[in-house]
This record gives structure tokens, C-alpha cells and sequence, in this order.
């Protein structure tokens, strides 16, 4: 993992990329370690079949894809359909607007209003089997409104908050990514949709903390149901320099949290029963 020296109290000062042998080995040992003690501790068979006696919900899934590089859009989308979950999957092709910008269309073609949940995801995910079912059943069950499945250790993952802890199904924290996926529960769309006309959109989960430590919503992690983000090198698709003036020049009049705030778990939850 490289360090950068951070300039503004926004940024992690970490790049969060694994790359490289000895980087990669000693990801994929604490995976491996991982997964031992959730099938041990967690027991994730009762905890799929309680997902699927969970009340089926309708799912708004959005995601902006980049033609000219391979992607896993394809298989999160069949994961996602697959689900017992009412699942409406929209996508656009990147061109040249900016993330938000193609969300914010998608919305205006496919509105939020009517379903439980948006889902926004990138198109260079790998998502768990079972996992729709087992995240939003974890996520109810604890009455989060904003969340994201944890990073594997070897996933891409900029802030050390957003990695999976072995001892954890679910945190409470002072923050969740805009991506590579989260969720917003149908009781925030008010608040915080359409997204802000961004590109690279960073800042923007900074500011979602403030919004939601003002209003009293709870957010989290899902440690049970982690992904893996890593197909392409992280700001791959934009100017990093960019990415930062812009998030400089959102938040110059909005609330946030600082980056360090936000590496905060208020509570851990080791069980889902």
C-alpha cells in the first residue's frame, strides 16, 4: 500500500491499491485467515438461509461502465438478478461526463421513488455469491441507511476503515464510501438524491457523514459480505489533480468529515442473532 502526503484533511493520504508479490501474498493469507473464522464464528450458512426468509425488497442498481477497458459489470449484474430481490439493474457507458453526471442521468430515466433501495456500484467489482440477499438482510437487521459490503485485504480500498475485520459482521461508522458499492435506504433519497452535478465525486462521502451524523442516521460496513475491488488501478480513468479540485471546491461551503474522523467504528456487531 503507497502513501502519499496529503495536502487537505479529505484525503486518506493512502493510495489503498495492493500490488505486487509480497503485497499480494500477505493479502491473500489474511483473506484465506478471514474466511476460516467467519465460517467458524459466523456460521454464514444460517446466515443465508435467515436472508432468504427476509422479506424481498425493490433494488434500483445503477452503475456507469468504461467500454474501452475489460470490466465485471456482467457478472455483478447476473449476481445482483439473482438475487430474490425485486432488482431493476440500469447502467450507462462512461463517455464524457463525469460519474455523478451519468448517475444523475440514469436517475432521471429510472427514478428512485418507489423502490427501498438504490444500489450504485463500479464496473470492476466481484461480488460474493449470495450476496444482495445476505447484505441487505445484514444491513435491515441493524437498521442501517447507508452502507457498504467491507473490501477483502486484497481489495483496493483507500481508507483501512472500509477493510473487513474478521471479528465483525456489521459496524456502525462515521463513514461509507460512494463506492465501489453502497447503498441508500428509500428514507435518505430526500436528502441525497439527485447526486451533486461531480465527476470523480470525491468529497462527496465526507460530506454524506456530516449529513448523516446531523440527521442521526445510522451507517456502516457489512464485514460479512465482503467484496473485492481491484481490476484496474484506482483513478485510472481520471486526473487525479482534478479529482482533488474538485473535491476541494465542493466542500469549501459544506459540512464534512475530515479523513481522519472518518476512519471512526462506533460499534461492532459480532452476531446477527
Amino acid at each position: 500500500m503507497s502513501a502519499t502526503q496529503p495536502t487537505d484533511d479529505f484525503l486518506s493520504g493512502t493510495s489503498g491499491q495492493i500490488f505486487g508479490i509480497r503485497a499480494t501474498g500477505k493479502a491473500l493469507v489474511a483473506d484465506g485467515l478471514c474466511d476460516l473464522i467467519a465460517v467458524a464464528r459466523l456460521q454464514p450458512w444460517r446466515l443465508r438461509r435467515a436472508a432468504r426468509s427476509a422479506p424481498p425488497r425493490r433494488v434500483l442498481a445503477l452503475a456507469v461502465e468504461r467500454d474501452d477497458v475489460p470490466n465485471l459489470l456482467a457478472g455483478a449484474r447476473h449476481e445482483l438478478e439473482r438475487s430474490r430481490h425485486h432488482v431493476t439493474f440500469a447502467s450507462t457507458t462512461a463517455g464524457d461526463q463525469g460519474k455523478f453526471e451519468n448517475l444523475d442521468a440514469l436517475l432521471a430515466e429510472h427514478p428512485a421513488a418507489g423502490h427501498d433501495w438504490v444500489l450504485v456500484l463500479d464496473d470492476d467489482v466481484q461480488l460474493p455469491a449470495g450476496f444482495l440477499d445476505q447484505f441487505l438482510f445484514l444491513v435491515e437487521r441493524f437498521g442501517l441507511r447507508l452502507a457498504q459490503p467491507a473490501h477483502r485485504r486484497r481489495s483496493h480500498a483507500a481508507f483501512h476503515v472500509t477493510r473487513r475485520r474478521p471479528d465483525s459482521v456489521v459496524r456502525e461508522t462515521a463513514f461509507v464510501e460512494i463506492g465501489p458499492v453502497v447503498a441508500l435506504h428509500s428514507t435518505v433519497f430526500d436528502e441525497l438524491l439527485p447526486f451533486p452535478p461531480l465527476r470523480a465525486g470525491w468529497g462527496l462521502d465526507l460530506h454524506w457523514s456530516a449529513i448523516a451524523a446531523a440527521n442521526g442516521w445510522p451507517i456502516g460496513i457489512v464485514d460479512a459480505t465482503p467484496i473485492r475491488h481491484g481490476l484496474r488501478q484506482i483513478a485510472s480513468s481520471y486526473d487525479r489533480g482534478a479529482a482533488v479540485a474538485e473535491a476541494r471546491a465542493f466542500l469549501a461551503d459544506r459540512p464534512y468529515t475530515t479523513a481522519r474522523g472518518a476512519q471512526r467504528t462506533y460499534r461492532t456487531h459480532r452476531s446477527w442473532r
